[in-house]
Order: C-alpha cells, then sequence, then structure tokens
C-alpha cells in the first residue's frame, strides 16, 4: 500500500509538506503543490483520514441540516455540496428534520458528540431559525447558511428574491394576464416571502390592483400545491394564470390542472420557482425562475472549508418554458 513517504520520495519533498498539501494548508507554492500532487495521482494514494484528523484536529466532515419539504431544491443543493466536498477531502453528513424541526438540538448534539463536525450547512427555513443560530454560535460551530436574513455572525449567501418575484410577474403581465393567483410560501421561509413582494410590485407598476383571494398560502409541498390551485380555480373569477412560488407546488398546479381537463397554457398558466430537475420533465415543461442550486452549495462549502471570503452574488433567471403563454381569448 502506498504510503505518504513513498509520495514524498517520488515529489522529492519533506512528508511535512506532503501532508500540508492533503491538508490544503496554506503558504504551499502552486509548483511545489503540484508536484506533490503529481505524485499522489501517478501512485494512486489515499490519505489517512484519521491521521488527517489527529494531525489538524478536524474531522473532515460538514454536516448538512435541513427540514425543507422540496425534495428537489434540497438535492440540488446536496449534489453541489456532496461535490464540492469530494474535491476539498471532505465528506457531508446529512440528516433530514421533521418538519417542524423539533427535534434539531437533539440531532446537532449527537453529530458534535460523535462526529465533531467542522461546519455546518442549513439552507431555509432553518437558516432563519433564530434558536438554532444561537446554539450553534454557543458552540462555536461554524456556520454557512443560503438566503438566511435572521442575524447571525454566520457565512450567508443573500439572494435576489424579490427582484426575481418581479420577473414573474413581468413575463405574465407581459403576455396579456391580469387575473393571476399566487400560491405563498410558508411564513418560516423568510427569504421566499420576498419573491411575493417582487411579484405584488410588479402587479402595481402594470397598474394592477393585488386582489387578496388571489393570494393563497402553501407549504412548500406538492399536496399544498394542489390544494391551493383548487382554491384559486373555485373563485367565481378564477385567475389565467397562477405563480407558485416553488417548483413543487407549481408542479401539484399541474398536476391538477391536467385532473380537470384544463389545457397547460390554453386554458391556464403556470409558473415555478427554482428550476428543479422535474421542471423541465414535467408537461409541459415548467416556466420557473433558474437559482443555480448546486454552484450555491458548493460555495457554502469552499465558506466552511476555506474560511469565508468575500460573498458570492448569484443570478436568477427566468426560464420560459411550455407552461406559460397568452391567456384564453373571450
Amino acid at each position: 500500500m502506498t504510503s505518504i513517504h513513498d509520495v514524498a520520495a517520488l515529489a522529492k519533498v519533506s512528508i511535512k509538506t506532503v501532508s500540508r498539501v492533503v491538508n490544503k494548508a496554506p503558504n504551499v507554492s502552486e509548483e511545489l503543490r503540484a508536484r506533490v500532487q503529481a505524485a499522489i495521482e501517478q501512485l494512486g494514494y489515499r490519505p489517512n483520514q484519521s491521521a488527517r484528523r489527529l494531525a489538524g484536529g478536524r474531522s473532515f466532515m460538514i454536516a448538512f441540516l435541513y427540514n425543507n419539504p422540496a425534495p428537489g431544491y434540497v438535492s440540488r443543493i446536496q449534489m453541489g455540496a456532496a461535490w464540492r466536498c469530494r474535491d476539498l477531502g471532505y465528506h457531508l453528513v446529512v440528516e433530514p428534520l421533521s418538519p417542524g424541526g423539533e427535534e434539531r438540538f437533539d440531532v446537532l448534539d449527537r453529530l458534535v458528540a460523535a462526529l465533531r463536525p467542522d461546519g455546518v450547512l442549513l439552507v431555509p427555513p432553518l437558516a432563519d431559525d433564530q434558536a438554532l443560530l444561537d446554539r450553534l454560535a454557543q458552540m462555536q460551530l461554524p456556520c454557512a447558511r443560503i438566503a438566511g436574513s435572521a442575524p447571525s455572525p454566520s457565512f450567508t449567501i443573500s439572494t435576489p428574491e424579490q427582484a426575481a418575484g418581479r420577473m414573474v410577474a413581468d413575463h405574465l403581465i407581459g403576455l396579456g394576464h391580469r387575473r393571476i393567483g399566487v400560491i405563498t410560501p410558508p411564513p418560516t421561509h423568510h427569504a421566499a416571502l420576498r419573491r411575493v413582494d417582487g411579484f405584488r410590485e410588479g402587479l402595481a407598476v402594470a397598474g394592477i390592483v393585488a386582489e387578496e383571494a388571489l393570494f393563497v398560502p402553501g407549504q412548500f409541498d406538492f399536496a399544498s400545491g394542489i390544494a391551493a390551485g383548487e382554491a384559486l380555480l373555485a373563485l367565481p373569477a378564477p385567475p389565467s394564470a397562477i405563480f407558485a412560488t416553488n417548483d413543487e407546488m407549481a408542479l401539484g398546479v399541474l398536476t391538477l390542472a391536467h385532473r380537470i381537463g384544463l389545457r397547460v397554457p390554453e386554458d391556464l398558466s403556470v409558473a415555478g420557482f427554482d428550476d428543479t430537475s422535474a421542471s423541465l420533465t414535467s408537461w409541459p415543461p415548467l416556466t420557473t425562475v433558474r437559482q443555480p442550486l448546486e454552484e450555491m452549495g458548493r460555495s457554502v462549502i469552499d465558506a466552511l472549508a476555506q474560511g469565508a471570503g468575500e460573498t458570492p452574488e448569484f443570478r436568477f433567471t427566468l426560464i420560459e418554458r411550455g407552461s406559460s403563454g397568452p391567456p384564453p381569448q373571450g
């Protein structure tokens, strides 16, 4: 079995230098780093993780805690995070929590006792769970979060939610829709609520009065999309388009439309948010807002594994597909 001594001999460096390269330590010249890496690849060397932990006082594990009910959103962030962990020699430990997250402190305590993770990754709604953020700060456990707005010293990726909500409003209004239903996020998803603010802004700019009956709460899951869609379409004057503030709920509306015989987009336009994998494979494919979810997952791992640098800015993009079109005539 190849050892660190073999790598050092081939690269003509000290064992300490090999260790520093393996552990991604700073202050190693690019020439030395490239030489050691070439030797590692040539020999097929795999570092002993236990030795790495003992030498650096780190576990090389990052915990991903979530209670978001949208699997498409979570899985894309997890994929980006997992790939980046692999690049950096880390392991991602994933812990799903119940929708209410009541057991989150027990899960966190067990994780720290058993694995001593080097950091924690949070996505909404846990990204705004003040009690959890306070506990992490008390434990001095580094945290990185996506779309968090609650006060916290943690590394946070801010997202342009309001501007994206405005994009959807502009798109549907531009197609000619004037009665548009909106399925709103759960109140715990603070960042996503700004999507609704942006949508209302778009209505106001177009001179369209926001009717409160057209704003129906959802739970960010498929079933609540169906339920909210039923409520909207049962109105005396139903909307000609529905904006669901995530793809899971939008897919519920699509399913409902097919079930009751509405054609999409001829009878009803539907738009979502996130650009999850299912949004492309639905029929018709879903108009949605693309979040660079995998890239966001990679960025939070960089912050936890390598130290927070400049916070990246991510662009959201409206993806126009077959689920949106002009309203029915007559």
